[in-house]
């Protein structure tokens, strides 16, 4: 696992009127001493788009002050994944941040978040990061919760936004918040989407025109699924994988629906909560898409 990644763009001086830019924890801690409460914490990866800004906006709403964090976390990112290519662009997310409002951006570098180096003591995500993505991606929900965890503890915020695009994750930060009692309220956002359904991520940048076209199979499925919740899990099930098997240039990986708190699969006798979930790799780019819904009793 990488040690470090590079370091992320050279700071930019935000908009006039725009947010703080912070790069070390002592500064972090002085600026944060200031800010006005409610504080809540969007946590990022930088490259921001929309959906972060729709984080950024919901944040807004429910607090008076926003703290965004941008890191490219090395923990989280296994051997042949994409931490070297990760797009990064701070001058571009301190502008997309100026416009939405936010209070303050803590944009560290490796060092300053493992001052230590890689971490000797780590949050483990447990068996709820065994299945899924943690399947494919072993030790990812490991590093994800790692830094979570820090970034909780230097921000202090009262509330944390993640958006519901990234379920397994939202499930994971939840369960980490109870078991350790975290003093934070922990805030899920609806996955903010293209106008053609693609759900917005990051990795959409990797995507040609002709993968675009099939990558949006992914909330096509979903929407065939979430019609058919009227007739049970199966039927759900069903309807999802047979749009799904229509397009080639979408290589499935799973498409599964499972309780949204255990991320245990489903009865096909199951009723309330569910969610639908779906991975496919279109080219050499892995996305992810889910769909919460809910599921009548079988007739």
């Amino acid at each position: 696992m990488p040690v470090r990644s590079p370091e992320v763009d050279p700071p930019a001086a935000p908009s006039a009127g725009g947010p703080a830019l912070v790069r070390t924890r002592a500064d972090l801690a002085r600026a944060r001493a200031g800010l006005p409460g409610p504080v809540a914490v969007v946590m990022t990866m930088g490259a921001l788009h929309e959906g972060h800004a729709a984080l950024v906006r919901e944040a807004r709403r429910r607090a008076a002050s926003v703290v965004v964090t941008v890191f490219v976390n090395p923990l989280q990112f296994g051997a042949g994944e994409d931490l070297d290519r990760y797009p990064r662009d701070l001058e571009g997310d301190l502008a997309l941040l100026g416009r939405e409002g936010a209070s303050l951006v803590f944009a560290p570098g490796p060092d300053e978040v493992y001052p230590g180096g890689p971490p000797q003591v780590r949050v483990q995500a447990g068996p709820l990061g065994d299945v899924l993505e943690g399947a494919v991606r072993p030790g990812h929900f490991d590093g994800v919760l790692t830094v979570v965890a820090k970034l909780l503890h230097l921000v202090r915020p009262d509330l944390a936004l993640f958006g519901q695009k990234d379920a397994q994750q939202l499930a994971l930060v939840r369960r980490m918040v109870a078991d350790l009692d975290e003093p934070v309220e922990v805030v899920a956002v609806p996955t903010s989407r293209e106008g053609d359904g693609l759900a917005r991520s990051s990795r959409n940048a990797y995507l040609d025109a002709d993968g675009r076209r099939a990558a949006v199979v992914l909330s096509a499925a979903l929407a065939a699924g979430a019609a058919a919740a009227g007739r049970g899990a199966a039927a759900v099930l069903a309807a999802a994988r047979e749009r799904l098997a229509a397009e080639p240039g979408a290589v499935v990986d799973y498409c599964v629906l499972v309780d949204p708190r255990t991320l245990a699969d489903v009865p096909d006798d199951a009723a309330g909560d569910a969610l639908l979930a779906v991975a496919a790799r279109v080219g050499t780019t892995r996305l992810i898409d889910n769909a919460p819904l809910g599921l009548a009793p079988p007739a």
